[in-house]
């Protein structure tokens, strides 16, 4: 880390008051180039169609003129390019990519931000942060409800939330920590820049800010610190009767209580608490629930389902495995991504297929969730069996051919890598 942000970090950890001043002046060309490195070289070119690839070619040139642009004050934010991507509901989920000058300036505004807001965010908030993930929020919530007194589980949902960030409620929100008014422009030119749609449209946001934006991330967590985490923490706990938690990964959150009443409270008081900054809870994804051994009930979260079950022992016992849409949809993911590559070579379609299975292991392999993975196995085995044979005119695998052919290409078994 630069010795000017860990300064950054040091000042926002004493004084939760102080505002900060000349921010600008740190986006110089070295801390720009020292942003680069965390840039994704790989990640799609933007509306200029430059990646980063040809940025690179005369990289140092390029970041002395976009600093300079930005101390200049003639900086102008390009055009986000829209991409849509396919959600489990069949719906599809809009992104938005920077043009590549514009994807280095936001990460070094990021890292800004960052460094200031990291001294703010409470422990129980897990995503888009440094250090932390699902993984940590999933270990977390776990180890909670294991205690067994949290018996009633609000688990909820955001319609739409990078979509509907009100901006003028985002820059009061900055505006507590940061007093420069040319940094506060720079975030500003970002929400506002237009996006150029798949029909060729340029869109010119009211509300939201990209999702796929480098500056997004931090920006929702700054949005929703203020709008629920900070509530959660100061008015709602204290009015309990009992112990309440809340656990957020970006806009999905779960929220524990011991006490009925006080889940009741929070389930009616949570949707005008939300309206107040222009967002809405969706309704399918929110439920009060009691959650305790004897209710026999489950929720979602982050692509698990938590459940009370019995142990060995028939002991009472919090089980996690993989959630069923998520489980239906990876199956569904994978057979139309093998009529994509079933044309590949064997060795390459093969070595494709297990960089599949090693993201999948990473993150469904959790400790309890090993038959989920083994079923998930199974059914991309069959899978996989039935797409060779469908490759020509007749058959090409019997079983005993196809077990020979995933002894010459072998597929990675599952395997669980987080044992917390």
């Amino acid at each position: 880390m630069p010795t000017s942000l860990r300064g950054i970090a040091d000042k926002a950890a004493r004084d939760k008051t102080h505002a900060f001043q000349n921010l600008i002046q740190l986006l110089t060309m070295e801390f720009l180039l020292y942003c680069w490195r965390f840039i994704n070289r790989r990640a799609a070119a933007g509306v200029d169609r430059e990646s980063a690839y040809h940025y690179a070619q005369h990289l140092e040139n390029n970041l002395v003129e976009l600093a300079a642009s930005v101390k200049g004050g003639w900086y102008r934010a390009k055009l986000v390019l829209r991409k849509y991507i396919p959600k489990l509901n069949g719906k599809w989920r809009p992104l938005g990519i920077p043009a590549t000058a514009d994807k280095v300036l936001q990460m070094a505004v990021a890292k800004i931000l960052e460094a200031i807001y990291e001294q703010d965010f409470l422990a129980n908030s897990f995503g888009y942060r440094p250090g932390t993930g699902a993984h940590s929020a999933i270990e977390e919530l776990t180890a909670v409800l294991r205690e067994g007194r949290y018996r009633w589980v609000v688990e909820a949902d955001i319609k739409g939330f990078f979509d509907h960030i009100d901006h003028s409620r985002l820059m009061d929100m900055l505006r507590q920590r940061i007093d420069d008014r040319p940094f506060l422009n720079l975030i500003q030119k970002w929400l506002k820049a237009g996006i150029l749609d798949t029909d060729g449209q340029v869109i010119h946001p009211i509300t939201g800010t990209p999702q796929g934006g480098i500056v997004s991330p931090i920006l929702a967590n700054v949005y929703l610190h203020h709008a629920l985490d900070v509530w959660f923490e100061n008015i709602v706990k204290p009015q309990c009767q009992g112990s309440a938690y809340l656990c957020r990964y970006a806009d999905d959150f779960v929220c524990a209580f011991e006490d009925e009443s006080d889940a009741r409270r929070f389930y009616q008081a949570l949707p005008e608490r939300l309206a107040q900054y222009g967002l809405e809870i969706a309704a399918e994804k929110t439920n009060l629930i009691r959650f305790d051994q004897a209710a026999k009930t489950r929720f979602d979260f982050l692509g698990f389902e938590f459940r009370w079950g019995l142990n060995r022992w028939r002991r009472p016992v919090l089980k996690r495995r993989t959630a069923r849409n998520k489980y239906r949809a990876s199956i569904a993911s994978f057979r139309q991504w093998f009529q994509t590559h079933c044309s590949l070579p064997k060795a390459e379609l093969f070595a494709k297929l297990n960089v599949k299975l090693r993201g999948y292991w990473n993150y469904y392999g959790i400790r309890g969730n090993y038959e989920s993975l083994s079923d998930y196995f199974y059914q991309i085995t069959r899978e996989l069996f039935k797409g060779l044979n469908r490759r020509s005119q007749r058959k090409s695998y019997t079983w005993a051919g196809f077990r020979a052919l995933l002894k010459e290409f072998p597929l990675r078994k599952p395997r669980i890598c987080h044992a917390f």
